[in-house]
This record gives structure tokens, C-alpha cells and sequence, in this order.
């Protein structure tokens, strides 16, 4: 029987938060950082590392992505991106509105929704709120995203407020199209809204409002971390936080460092998801307790320390012992093994630093754990 998604809040530290997400593929401990995998694989990152290894309780999917290739009518025939990948946990899908407004020179917005051309062949596609609806209920996706614009992070109050004017009605059809339809694979799917308004904090407070008063089951929160400072990010964060429902899981999008994440997790942030661990990792950056390396730097060619060395309990080490000299060659070489080690190694730290954040809060020492590691977090080594 499908269940609604709930969310349980095991405990606060602060606005700090530690909470459970029920699905109907499993539970989510939270805070949580999910694997980006925008087209139905987390790159460089085979299924049984994300489950064994990261111990990854959710992965990312873009409806983008998959609308274009391998296409809905592929995943409607293998039963989902669920039955598609192999993938056993929950999924979550966002709505394609960040890339489809990122095609700037290959896209129109008007009322209807967004015309845009594939980056892939040219060929012109048109993105509703309810086509993208549709589109989510095909992948099948535990959690999956209202269709909004995202409005460049420099843009004008005028700009922002129509823009997210526009978000809140394309929600109304969201929810209207998603209201009318039902899961095609026997698992609820759970809708989340998403809070916009660019860097200004009357349009944000307006905009949570507006989708605090739809009752979702979750709420996202977009347009940050595109090119706003760090402060006015965190600030953002805060405004909405105020206003969001205290007992629904709150996703911000797109984000980021480690040190983003601690200090979201701080204004009580349960969900995050970003492509950094694994791209920068395909180019030879890995994420530490201790700092960042850039693995490529001649200083790791004659280093046979072990890669184990670097991951702190209980992060499970690798079954190799790898070295940071063996590394070094592989990324050098522009072997694909060093680009799996990589981002293996950085999803294996955002993952252990979430779940460190986790028990400090249950601990009630987030606080100062948080302010003992984010000078470290910074430090190049």
C-alpha cells in the first residue's frame, strides 16, 4: 500500500535539525546529501559503491536530462528509473527548470511554459507544468520537483518578483496536474514546491509563505548559489526557514561545498544535493576532514601514504590500498580509475559529513563541533 512521504524530527540543536524521511523505497536519515545522477547513473560510481561504499540512502535524477535521453517512452517500458537503474533506494527527480532556463541563448519563457532546443540535437521541446508533471510520473521518483523559473542570481527586483509570480502559478498547475494523475509504478511520489525570489528577502518571505500554504509534503528551496555572496545566501536561507512548516523535510538545491553545507545545516536545511564531489573529483580534487588536495600537484608523486589515511571513522575504506602516489598517477595519466577513486572518495566524505552532523545534533554539540572543523574545511593542504 503506498504511503504519504512523513518526516519524523528526532532532534534539534539549535535551528539545527536531525529528522527520518518515510518513503515507500526506504528511510532517509537527515541532514542527508544526495549523489547527483543526472542521467540515471552518478558518474564514475558504480551502483553497489553508492550502497556499500557511500552508503548513499537517496540519488538525484534530472528530468531534463532523461526527457531527452533515454526518453519516456524507454522508461515507461522498463518500469521506471527505479527498475531502469537497479537503483533499490528512493529517488529524486528535479523538474529540468534549472537547465532548461540555463539554456539562455536556446529557450523562450512565456505564460504556457518554456520552449527550448536539446543540447543534444537542436530539436525543440516544450516544457509545461503539466508536461512536466507527466514527465516525473514516468521516472517514477520517490520526491520530485514543481516546474519553476530560475531567475539569474543578478537579476533585478522587477525581474525576481515577476519571475516568481510566474513559479507560483505554474505551481498551481503543478499541483492541479499532479492531483489529477496517479503513480504508474505502485509507490506514492511525493511533490515539492520550491521557494524563490532571488537575494531579496521580501519576495522570499512571500514565496515561502506561498508554499508553506499549500500543505506540501516537503519544500525545496532554489535559486541560490548562483553567484550571490555566501552571506546573502545564508541570510536567504534563514528568511525562509522562518516561515517554511517546522515538520516538513526542506531541500536546498544545488548546494555545495562542505562548509555550505555546515552552515545550512545550522539554519535548519535537511536535503542537499550538488554535483562537486564528483565533478571536482574527476579533476583530481578530494574533500577532507583536514582541508582539500589537489591530487595532480607534483607534491603527491613520490607520497606512498595510503588513501585510507585521509577518511575518518566510520567511513569505510577502500578494499585497496590505495596510495596518493598511485593516485596521482591515474588522474596524470587521465586513467578512468583515478576519476572512480575520486569521486567515490568525495561522496564518501559528504556522506560521513553528514552523518557527523547528524549525531552532533542529536548530541546537541553541533555548535561547536561545527566551529571546530570549518576552519580545517578551508585549508589547502
Amino acid at each position: 500500500m503506498m504511503q504519504r512521504l512523513t518526516f519524523d524530527l528526532d532532534a534539534t540543536c539549535g535551528n539545527a535539525r536531525a529528522g527520518t524521511i518515510h518513503t515507500d523505497h526506504g528511510e532517509i536519515t537527515t541532514p542527508i546529501f544526495m549523489p547527483v545522477g543526472t542521467a540515471g547513473t552518478v558518474k564514475a560510481v558504480h551502483r553497489h559503491e553508492l550502497i556499500d561504499d557511500v552508503q548513499a540512502q537517496i540519488i538525484l535524477g534530472n528530468t531534463y536530462h532523461l526527457y531527452l535521453r533515454p526518453g519516456c517512452d524507454i522508461l515507461r517500458l522498463a518500469g521506471g528509473l527505479h527498475q531502469f537503474s537497479g537503483w533499490p533506494r528512493p529517488l529524486l527527480t528535479d523538474s529540468g527548470g534549472f537547465q532548461v532556463f540555463s539554456l539562455a541563448q536556446n529557450r523562450k519563457i512565456k505564460e504556457e511554459g518554456c520552449t527550448f532546443r536539446s543540447h543534444i540535437d537542436g530539436s525543440k521541446h516544450l516544457f509545461t507544468p503539466e508536461s512536466v508533471m507527466d514527465i516525473q510520473r514516468v521516472i517514477g521518483a520517490d520526491i520530485i520537483m514543481a516546474f519553476d523559473e530560475c531567475a539569474p542570481g543578478d537579476s533585478g527586483h522587477r525581474y525576481a518578483e515577476q519571475s516568481m509570480r510566474l513559479t507560483h502559478r505554474w505551481l498551481d498547475r503543478c499541483l492541479a496536474r499532479f492531483a489529477t494523475t496517479e503513480p504508474l509504478y505502485g509507490h506514492h511520489q511525493a511533490l515539492f514546491p520550491i521557494v524563490q525570489g532571488c537575494q531579496y528577502a521580501d519576495l522570499r518571505r512571500q514565496s515561502a509563505e506561498y508554499i508553506a500554504s499549500k500543505e506540501p509534503e516537503g519544500c525545496a528551496i532554489g535559486g541560490l548559489a548562483v553567484g550571490e555572496p555566501t552571506e546573502v545566501m545564508y541570510s536567504m536561507i534563514e528568511v525562509v526557514n522562518a516561515i517554511l512548516p517546522q515538520d516538513r523535510p526542506r531541500y536546498l538545491m544545488g548546494v555545495g561545498t562542505p562548509q555550505n553545507l555546515l552552515e545550512a545545516i545550522e539554519r535548519g536545511v535537511d536535503m542537499f544535493d550538488c554535483v562537486m564531489p564528483t565533478r571536482n573529483g574527476r579533476n583530481g580534487l578530494l574533500f577532507t576532514a583536514h582541508g582539500t588536495i589537489n591530487i595532480k600537484n607534483k607534491k603527491w608523486e613520490d607520497c606512498f601514504d595510503s588513501l585510507n589515511s585521509l577518511l575518518l571513522p566510520p567511513t569505510s575504506p577502500f578494499p585497496d590500498p590505495y596510495t596518493l602516489a598511485y593516485l596521482h598517477h591515474l588522474i596524470r595519466a587521465e586513467e578512468l580509475l583515478g576519476l572512480q577513486i575520486c569521486s567515490l572518495f568525495n561522496l564518501k566524505f559528504y556522506l560521513w559529513l553528514t552523518g557527523e552532523a547528524r549525531r552532533h545534533i542529536i548530541d546537541g554539540t553541533y555548535p561547536a563541533w561545527k566551529a571546530s572543523l570549518l576552519p580545517q574545511l578551508g585549508h589547502r593542504i
